[in-house]
């Protein structure tokens, strides 16, 4: 199992980030999220788009924040590409729970800057899925959207 989505705040060093107790190199904030280098990147320029509300992850995180930390994240990518780091390409790449990668249990969304051969990938296996697989996956996303209105 995950940490509990209930973690307490005292223990997020996003939050303690937030609230100015832990060194950061800040790249930009304003009043809904803050963004910074992240401390272990897959490559140089590796940015965090990170609420300054403590919530876990997208079952957590309202419309209005979800929304504004792309649109945030979007910005991100673009000076990316205008700035000296002169990247060929962008991942924006977010990790919802442990099975996803999720190591720090504070929503953030990574803005990856990519180049040429360098030596980072996420390639998967790719296998075709039948499509009576792939349409009652389908209904069962349907079915969760339905539910939830």
């Amino acid at each position: 199992m995950g940490k509990p989505r209930a973690a307490a705040e005292h223990e997020c060093i996003f939050c303690a980030i937030v609230a100015g107790r832990a060194e950061v190199s800040l790249v930009y904030d304003d009043a809904t999220v803050m963004v910074w280098m992240a401390l272990h990147p897959v490559v140089p320029g590796h940015l965090l788009v990170v609420p300054r509300q403590h919530v876990v992850g997208l079952e957590d995180i309202d419309a209005a924040t979800s929304a504004h930390v792309w649109s945030v994240g979007h910005e991100m990518a673009r000076a990316l590409r205008r700035s000296a780091m002169r990247c060929e390409g962008i991942n924006v790449f977010l990790c919802d729970g442990e099975a996803a990668f999720q190591t720090v249990f504070h929503f953030h969304l990574h803005v990856i800057p990519r180049y040429e051969g360098d030596g980072w990938t996420i390639l998967p296996d790719e296998v075709e899925r039948e499509r009576p697989l792939l349409d009652a996956e389908a209904q069962a996303i349907r079915d969760a959207i339905a539910s939830a209105d």
